[in-house]
């Protein structure tokens, strides 16, 4: 599809939408808020899954078998070893960088030529490729935490909730303030006012 670079913005300020319109207008924000949903699940259920692991016996289980509290909060009398624990971690952060990369390879391209908060080097660097760099900060962000699960995963004794939750805590705001922004930049208004048409915004990939 061809993209206009010229702004639509005062004729789409000026047109009443229908539920359908509306729906059309938003269908990027809520594909991009079913993702971001997930991530949000995720990085809590993890995070609150870490620090309430009891241990049965170190010594006579080398996979330390621990007790599961989910993010809900309930107990569930459901054996869990630690590279049980570990691997599903290591989905978070697989996921979320295939995320990033999908993003700035076949999103953040197209929606550059109008919003320069998706264009490196455009305003505030590009917030939204700023974020992802900040998210994946070597030496404390996500790039930290998957190093963390890996070195548990070889090394089962060196596990620590502590440390985890620590590095976990150094990259949550700056995630979670992401996932919420760029929704919002993607909601129906922000792609109006940004001037986009509505069938290049139904053409876009999500």
């Amino acid at each position: 599809m061809v993209y206009s670079t010229k702004p639509a913005a005062a004729e789409n300020a000026e047109k009443k939408l229908t539920e359908r319109e509306l729906r059309e207008w938003n269908h990027m924000a809520e594909g991009m808020e079913y993702y971001h949903n997930h991530f949000r699940h995720s990085f809590d259920s993890i995070y609150q899954v870490s620090r309430v692991y009891v241990l049965h016996s170190l010594e006579r289980d080398t996979d330390m078998k621990y007790l599961l509290q989910m993010a809900d909060g309930k107990f569930h009398s459901r054996g869990l070893s630690l590279q049980q624990y570990l691997k599903q971690a290591s989905s978070l952060y697989s996921h979320l960088e295939m995320h990033h990369q999908i993003e700035e390879k076949h999103i953040f391209p197209i929606l550059a030529r109008k919003m320069p908060q998706f264009k490196a080097g455009a305003r505030e660097s590009g917030a939204h490729l700023k974020s992802h760099k900040q998210i994946h900060n070597g030496s404390l962000g996500m790039d930290k935490y998957a190093a963390l699960l890996t070195k548990y995963a070889a090394d089962p004794t060196s596990y620590s909730p502590t440390e985890l939750r620590e590095n976990m805590d150094s990259w949550r705001e700056v995630l979670f303030h992401h996932l919420e922004e760029e929704v919002h930049d993607l909601s129906g208004d922000s792609m109006r006012k940004a001037g986009w048409t509505l069938n290049e915004v139904k053409g876009m990939p999500m």
